[in-house]
């Protein structure tokens, strides 16, 4: 039995699939402008171990998985704009679709080092400009939405549940909130379905002349071309439930009146770094990429995110990231050359069954180091210790048997003049270049270790 803290009712609550057999789930994706940083990633990796609970207790061919890419705006516009003014051949659209599909490129390789799975669709919003433009024509039709000058707009005093995903009113939100005025509004609340583009810009032939959707309708047209009107759960940061997801509902519920949208809504905390939040004036901004640079490997990232509930804001600290990295080289040598146990732990999947209780799970694992086939079995339920990830942990080969004759002459002249600094030098400069010194009565035992680096062994 799982159950879900769903922000809609927000409460948590049994979760039961609309239809057992076909178990639907939508996360809002990336826009693909830049590389992911580690926000983004968050709730990649959460809301992964979500799709690998729900392949376990329903199979995993009765599970759809959609993520989006939006690659349809204006950061992406104005990339591709500097890049033909650069001189860079092909048309505007050619360049647009170059940058999406680098980023897409990044955003694969990044999510997949974290460890997490592909989901079953991955739809582009340019791929659905069509059924947009339907979904926006039948609001029209319906009485919820307008067009003036070019532009069609939501009309959201049209929709009467407008603001209970959130908790606030039309008219709070006004009174508190940042909102467009502009003269093609009816009202100020009202958002943007579709807009025009000019020669400069992307745009796509629609009866209100030549444009491009606005953010908020391409995961409804989206979601419904493959999940239909009435699906199990969308998923996303809480950074994105208002406005996004609230004008998702509004739009999505009046085109398709006979459906109710997403059941449950699960929403992630934000995350920070070292305390504080990530920006780039702070000069604590990461992208994934940037950490797997550095060395950090994507399993010991996985890690530290599991560490905390999704419902509670994240702090990545360089402690969490060392202490991570020691557990998992620890559960791998415990591990290798283990088959995984076909079962997964009980008390594992009891505490994911509990609102994704990710952190309960990994307390859960520190307990079976005594069971290895278990223990990975379980670990890999948790999309850790998969065989996949796991060459970052691997010793490198490297011929140190030099080094260890040479401490062991010194230490045996040692022994007879008393003069330890030679052996203590050459000992710290090892160290220093990431080999474990193991010296006892038998001899001189080296080997690398975490962080090994063969070039500083060079002026040795």
């Amino acid at each position: 039995m799982i159950r879900l803290h769903n922000s809609k009712t927000r409460r948590k609550e049994t979760f039961r699939p609309l239809d057992p057999r076909h178990v639907r789930m939508y996360l809002c994706g990336p826009t693909v402008y830049d590389r992911a940083h580690l926000g983004n990633a968050r709730p990649v990796v959460v809301f992964d171990v979500l799709y690998r609970l729900l392949r376990h207790v329903y199979g995993a061919d009765h599970v759809t998985y959609v993520r989006n890419f939006t690659d349809v705006d204006d950061k992406i516009n104005a990339t591709a704009l500097a890049r033909k003014e650069a001189g860079a051949p092909g048309t505007l659209e050619e360049l647009i679709r170059a940058r999406t599909e680098e980023t897409i490129g990044w955003y694969h390789a990044d999510m997949d080092a974290l460890g997490a799975l592909r989901p079953d669709h991955e739809p582009r919003a340019t791929d659905y400009i069509g059924a947009m433009i339907t979904m926006i024509a039948d609001l029209i039709v319906r009485g919820h939405a307008y067009a003036k000058d070019g532009h069609v707009l939501f009309r959201v005093r049209s929709y009467t549940e407008y603001g209970a995903l959130s908790g606030r009113s039309v008219d709070d939100m006004i009174a508190g909130a940042r909102v467009e005025v502009a003269p093609f509004k009816e009202d100020p609340m009202d958002f943007v379905l579709w807009k025009p583009s000019d020669a400069d810009l992307p745009g796509w032939d629609s009866p209100w002349g030549r444009g491009r959707p606005g953010w908020h309708i391409e995961c409804s047209a989206m979601s419904y071309e493959l999940l239909g009107a009435s699906f199990d759960i969308h998923a996303g940061g809480i950074d994105l439930q208002f406005p996004h997801h609230e004008n998702e509902i509004a739009q999505s519920c009046c085109a398709h009146p006979e459906g109710g949208f997403a059941n449950v809504w699960l929403h992630n905390e934000m995350l920070q770094v070292e305390g504080k939040k990530m920006s780039k004036s702070l000069g604590n901004f990461f992208t994934v990429r940037d950490l797997l640079d550095q060395g950090i490997p994507g399993e010991v990232i996985r890690f530290v995110f599991l560490q905390t509930h999704y419902g509670k804001p994240m702090d990545w600290t360089a402690e969490k990231a060392a202490q991570a990295e020691a557990t998992l080289r620890k559960w791998r040598a415990l591990t290798a050359g283990v088959a995984p146990s076909h079962e997964v732990a009980p008390g594992v999947l009891e505490a994911l069954a509990d609102d994704l209780n990710t952190a309960g799970a990994l307390a859960v694992l520190h307990g079976l180091t005594g069971e290895p086939a278990l223990l990975k079995g379980s670990a890999q339920m948790l999309g850790l210790l998969l065989d996949e990830m796991g060459d970052w942990a691997k010793a490198p080969e490297v011929d140190l048997s030099g080094f260890a004759a040479k401490l062991s002459d010194l230490r045996a002249k040692a022994m007879e003049t008393k003069d330890f600094a030679p052996v203590d030098a050459l000992k710290s400069a090892l160290m220093a270049a990431g080999v474990e010194v193991r010296m006892s009565k038998a001899g001189v035992e080296l080997l690398p270790g975490p962080g090994f680096d063969a070039a500083k062994l060079e002026g040795l």
